[in-house]
């Protein structure tokens, strides 16, 4: 899953490596017995030499006397900061270690799918946290690269994250589910997914199946249905998509039902009658969460569409399919950023047991190989 993506990031890290100036502490070079200390020409022309034993309030002294040229340069490592940094064997990044790296993850994140601002988000992530960087836990440049790039992705991808089950398990029963998006993304397959993965949990659920606009919506979920053991509410075609999920909220009071997972007409945001039917909807049934549905493999568009969803009818999260299928990854990395609201799932396989809750840290520890 990824793995087009987990290739580029790992590129940025060799290109940076190369790239970038390592400073190597100084062999020992001190004089043997009682032979006197060269004088100070010799001294000035190798500063380096006697000052690696110096303790950090000398080079401090020292960097302090010559490196007042410096001080304007917030972009550049100080004198200070280079002193100190050979005396101690860190790593200093500059502008100019990161110029061609950078540019190149850039081109590497808009090739994934990342969309723009969500990638500039990134760049000035890695940027801030490595230029000028001299830590002293962190043994080799690619240590640094990891840490930033590690940073700079949960940054965007765990924007607006909480705990799902909690959250159901804390809310008021039934909690009521209503899934939307376009046709064709899998959305009533993954209402099934998470009746299951629900019931793995303990939560008692019923479907309610709102797309009375399509022919064969009704049969398409009852054979979800019937295949889980689930009660599904439904409606003749053209009927009242809000009436049928106040129906199964109804149906999950009488029964002691936890969770409705009410299912919507596939439709564009451009839509209005069909946007009409989710603000009634909202209105009526008064949804715990809306959720919207894509392909993780759709990219740009599935970013675009979660933003366009969001805008029209706000949602409370996303659910990604066909993750398994995915090997840029830019919409996992951009959909929360972009709307500000997290992705909760993504589905992995044919299924029902193919629904992976959605983890911003291990999804980026994969992404950095750091498993």
């Amino acid at each position: 899953m990824f793995d087009g993506l987990k290739d580029k990031l790992s590129g940025f890290r060799e290109d940076v490596e190369e790239n970038a100036e390592v400073e190597e502490p100084a062999e020992s070079d001190e004089p043997e017995g009682d032979e006197p200390v060269a004088d100070e020409s010799a001294a000035a022309e190798a500063p380096e030499a006697d000052h690696v034993a110096e303790s950090d309030a000398d080079v401090a002294e020292t960097a302090a006397s010559g490196g007042s040229d410096d001080a304007d340069d917030d972009n550049e490592p100080s004198t200070f900061q280079r002193a100190k940094a050979f005396a101690t064997g860190r790593i200093i990044i500059e502008e100019e270690d990161l110029e061609e790296p950078l540019w190149d993850l850039e081109m590497a994140l808009l090739e994934s799918d990342v969309e723009m601002s969500v990638a500039e988000r990134i760049l000035e992530t890695v940027r801030e946290k490595m230029l000028g960087e001299s830590r002293k836990q962190v043994e080799t440049t690619g240590e640094l690269v990891e840490s930033a790039l590690h940073d700079a992705l949960l940054d965007v991808i765990a924007v607006g994250q909480f705990d799902f089950e909690e959250r159901i398990a804390e809310a008021d029963k039934p909690v009521t589910i209503v899934f939307t998006g376009v046709n064709g993304v899998g959305k009533t397959t993954s209402i099934a997914k998470l009746s299951e993965w629900l019931a793995d949990r303990g939560y008692s659920s019923v479907m309610a199946n709102g797309d009375t606009y399509r022919a064969g919506a009704n049969e398409q979920i009852q054979e979800h249905a019937d295949r889980l053991d689930r009660e599904l509410i439904s409606h003749d075609q053209g009927g009242d998509p809000a009436a049928v999920i106040y129906d199964g909220v109804e149906y999950a009071e009488a029964n002691d039902i936890d969770v409705v997972l009410g299912d919507t007409a596939g439709r564009l945001h451009t839509s209005d009658d069909l946007m009409a039917q989710l603000e009634k909807i909202d209105r009526v049934v008064d949804p715990d969460m809306t959720l919207f549905v894509d392909e993780a493999v759709a990219g740009q568009d599935a970013v675009n569409r979660a933003k366009e969803f969001n805008d029209a009818a706000e949602i409370d999260g996303a659910i990604l399919t066909k993750a398994d299928a995915d090997s840029s990854g830019g919409a996992a990395i951009s959909v929360a950023y972009v709307t500000g609201k997290p992705i909760l799932f993504l589905g992995t396989g044919q299924g029902y047991d193919d629904l992976t809750l959605f983890e911003p840290e291990e999804l980026v520890e994969s992404l950095l190989g750091e498993e």
